[in-house]
């Protein structure tokens, strides 16, 4: 029997090594990014009250603005301060039956969120303590869904690194 591509873990290992070498360049050695940072990223919101309830009661991201969205009057554009000049937004759309969040491939897969340890601690206790699911990996990462389904992961890690891996 022959492993498929996805099980076959020494031509993924072999594939990784490859991109490394030829695409990774040294810290020290690297050209500045062109980008200035994330502004925002945007997800979508059934219940705008109930998001800003979450992000803000739960989560401890303060609302900075709620605007109607350019794009589709009627529908709510707002923004939620996730530190370091970098932004979380939302859109609802009213009136269109856009559907639960779906976690597909080529798609969105979680928002990873940097906090202080302390600040984790007290996030993790606030979850549990409003009936949120969540799992806890690795002490450090907790992951749990939105009030829409979308996937967030606070990690207690600093900015540029993973699980005690610089990777920035």
């Amino acid at each position: 029997m022959t492993d498929t591509p996805a099980t076959d873990t020494t031509a993924l290992d072999a594939a990784r090594d490859r991109i490394r070498d030829r695409h990774l360049v040294p810290a020290g050695q690297r050209p500045a990014s062109t980008a200035r940072g994330l502004h925002h990223t945007a997800l979508l919101a059934s219940d705008v009250e109930r998001t800003v309830r979450f992000y803000q009661d739960v989560l401890g991201f303060p609302l900075t603005e709620l605007i109607e969205n350019r794009d589709y009057p009627g529908s709510s554009h707002f923004f939620f301060d996730i530190g370091n000049g970098n932004l979380l937004a939302f859109f609802d759309f009213p009136g269109l039956d856009v559907g639960p969040y779906a976690e597909v491939l080529g798609g969105l897969h979680h928002i990873a969120i940097s906090v202080e340890q302390g600040t984790w601690d007290t996030i993790v206790a606030r979850l549990a303590a409003a009936g949120v699911e969540h799992e806890v990996h690795s002490g450090v990462s907790v992951y749990f869904r939105d009030p829409d389904g979308a996937r967030v992961e606070l990690i207690a890690d600093p900015l540029g690194e993973m699980y005690g891996q610089h990777v920035l």
